[in-house]
């Protein structure tokens, strides 16, 4: 059994699953799947797709949603009695899950470590009792979880590492979206949530009209995520450009293109997440950017106890990638530091410094490493 909740678990889940087919031909899996572990021919017993959402307002509107859902996997896991579940990442849900069924004497591995370390580090019991495989994808967290005591942890590496790679260059992308290689391009990435759509793209929008004033030569890609339309993105551009600053004329929309936009471009605004890593992995200095609703920042924003949000700046033990966090993200800010990005020499010592937290992410192979401990798993328990 394998439950993925997030799209960015659901692709990892997905390149677990191809992964452990590869070793072991025979394993059958069923669960909570997106759209990626359904290609991967999961069984679909949840389609967690149905249930990304973001805020306190929305989880509780959708709480009957998460309960129906919570029971649907208990059942099917009590009725088939699987060698083992795999939870991935999504760890409000999957945490209540694991000891759900680990007192049902399931054998329970997790995949993507909750981010204990970031907040909530109380929940590291609930690993310690819940879980029998805890495997990692982040080189410090290992020794996090054993100076709690927790030794059942293995790290695997990151799922990205060694997998973020464009198919073509810059000139080749720039040909399609008729660009000018030869002129700074800057991409924005507002989320995948609708949410954070609604409230980044904004004053990313804003930063982009204020650098076009005084760089007008800059052109701009506005990064559409895999979960939403790139009719959202311009209903809001259309929106945007009603206001005092003028956008520039030279927004592009883009598809299907994420890594490719990013490897083309001298610098990124990107919300905190996974494409920030992906971000770091293509050496593409970037400026880190979130912005919740007032409550859920006030109510969970004062949990979290790291000195970083961002991902790449965790890795790195350092603030390599400048944040702009809640009221700190405005248009004059994030334009001020994408300009500063711009600058050659500081673009250069920026992308040397990625360079060093994409060795640190590992060499690649993680979902087959990871597909190694839970076959020697299996043949421990069985």
């Amino acid at each position: 059994m394998i439950v993925a909740g997030e799209a960015s678990g659901d692709a990892h889940a997905a390149a677990l699953v191809r992964a452990l087919r590869e070793a072991a031909p025979q394993l059958d899996f069923f669960g909570a799947t997106g759209p990626l572990l359904r290609s991967a021919g999961v069984e679909s017993v949840v389609r967690s797709d149905d249930l990304a959402i973001l805020g306190l307002l929305e989880i509780g509107r959708a709480l009957p949603k998460f309960w129906r859902a919570y029971q649907l996997l208990k059942q099917a896991a009590t009725e088939r009695h699987p060698e083992a579940v795999i939870l991935v990442d999504w760890p409000d849900f999957n945490l209540k899950l694991a000891r759900a069924l680990h007192r049902r004497g399931l054998k329970v591995i997790y995949y993507i470590s909750p981010q204990l370390w970031a907040w909530r580090s109380y929940r590291a019991r609930n690993i310690q009792r819940d879980v029998d495989l805890l495997l990692s994808i982040l080189p410090f967290e290992q020794d996090w979880y054993a100076d709690r005591g927790i030794d059942h942890v293995e790290y695997v590496g990151h799922p990205l590492a060694g997998e973020v790679q464009p198919r073509y260059g810059r000139t080749e992308f720039c040909r399609q979206l008729k660009l000018d290689p030869k002129l700074p391009i800057i991409s924005l990435l507002p989320g995948s949530r609708r949410k954070e759509v609604e409230r980044i793209l904004p004053p990313m929008l804003e930063a982009a009209a204020l650098i076009s004033a005084r760089r007008p030569e800059v052109q701009f890609l506005v990064v559409v995520a895999p979960s939403r339309s790139s009719d959202e993105m311009r209903d809001i551009v259309r929106a945007q450009r009603s206001t005092p600053e003028p956008l520039p004329s030279c927004i592009h929309i883009v598809s299907g293109q994420s890594r490719e936009a990013l490897a083309a471009s001298d610098a990124a605004a990107i919300a905190s997440g996974t494409a920030t890593l992906e971000a770091a992995l293509l050496e593409t200095p970037m400026v880190v950017v979130y912005k919740e609703s007032g409550i859920n920042w006030h109510t969970l924003g004062r949990l979290i106890t790291t000195d970083h949000y961002g991902l790449v700046n965790l890795v790195a033990g350092e603030r390599v990638a400048t944040e702009l966090m809640q009221d700190d993200l405005n248009g004059e800010r994030l334009a001020n530091e994408l300009l500063l990005l711009l600058n050659k020499e500081r673009n250069e010592q920026v992308r040397e410094r990625l360079r060093e937290v994409a060795d640190e992410l590992g060499e690649g192979g993680a979902s087959e490493r990871a597909a190694e401990y839970i076959l020697q798993a299996l043949h421990e328990w069985t």
